[in-house]
């Protein structure tokens, strides 16, 4: 299997990257000397026709800024504040529901899952597995992840340092699998808040993998709501913009027609007019520092 690769860039300054990183993710290579990759969506799948609408729309989005992309969504919410908030259309309809997007828009897609055994069939579906980011040191999950052959994106735990997550790749690795992307979400900092330290994406891509800054769901307030999650998305663009310029390969981020009327994570997701503010700003400042 393809994956990480090594040699000197004829660099050794202090921040600079010295060995090579790639991998193959959603049939795009991410990592040095490539376009930044974005991987975006709903928080979750409300319905058939709102995922493909979306779909859609981060597709149109996605070329008019010429980036790779992929399209993301949750088919089940398992770890929600309440019991009674929306989780989605379950596991067998979410499936379904990709393979539709898949047919209808031919994106990548790529979904979380919370089970061991839930990684085969959905790995048979979407092209990207998804270990969220409260999960991240379950070894049966992150192993059956990585053995199923699909890219494996592996959420950085809100408890953990950034150094942390090299045991992570390390279990995809002996699994087999060297095309991991590990995605930065924020930590916890107190009760019901997060911060992000962005010296993290330095500290995770010395581990060998490609790094993605999750921008979104950096700017929630856990159980602010106190039945439910709030958000802060003035901070979107800001802290995607600083991500962006630290050096990242990928960005993640939740895109709703409507945050207002989302089921879920609607207080930290973006509508798609700011998107595409966003994407352009940050895409001036990859090329001000020579990156494509």
């Amino acid at each position: 299997m393809e994956g990480v690769g090594g040699g000197d860039e004829g660099g050794n300054r202090e921040g600079e990257r010295v060995a090579k990183v790639l991998i193959h993710m959603g049939g795009y290579e991410v990592g040095d000397g490539q376009p930044l990759l974005l991987i975006a969506g709903p928080c979750v799948i409300e319905s058939e026709a709102q995922a493909i609408s979306h779909a859609r729309k981060v597709q149109a989005l996605a070329q008019r800024h010429r980036l790779p992309v992929i399209f993301k969504a949750s088919f089940d919410k398992a770890n929600r504040t309440s019991g009674k908030s929306f989780r989605g259309v379950g596991f067998k309809a979410g499936l379904a529901i990709f393979e539709r997007v898949k047919g209808e828009t031919g994106l990548p897609c790529l979904t979380d899952v919370h089970e061991a055994w839930q990684a085969e069939p959905a790995g048979g579906v979407v092209d990207v597995l998804q270990v969220p980011a409260f999960l991240c040191r379950q070894t049966d999950l992150v192993t059956a992840c990585a053995r199923h052959g699909k890219a494996v994106n592996v959420k950085k735990g809100q408890f953990l340092g950034p150094g942390d997550m090299r045991h992570a790749v390390q279990k995809c690795r002996d699994a087999g699998n060297a095309n991991v992307l590990l995605t930065e979400r924020g930590t916890t900092f107190g009760y019901g808040n997060l911060v992000v330290d962005l010296r993290g994406l330095l500290l995770m891509r010395e581990v060998g993998v490609p790094v993605c800054f999750d921008a979104t769901h950096s700017v929630q307030r856990p159980g602010g709501g106190g039945d439910v999650t709030e958000g802060e998305p003035r901070f979107v663009a800001p802290l995607a913009r600083a991500a962006v310029a630290v050096g990242i390969d990928a960005l993640f981020t939740e895109i709703h027609e409507d945050p207002s009327t989302a089921k879920s994570d609607g207080p930290n997701s973006i509508d798609f007019d700011t998107a595409d503010r966003l994407l352009a700003d940050i895409l001036k400042i990859r090329r001000a520092l020579g990156q494509p």
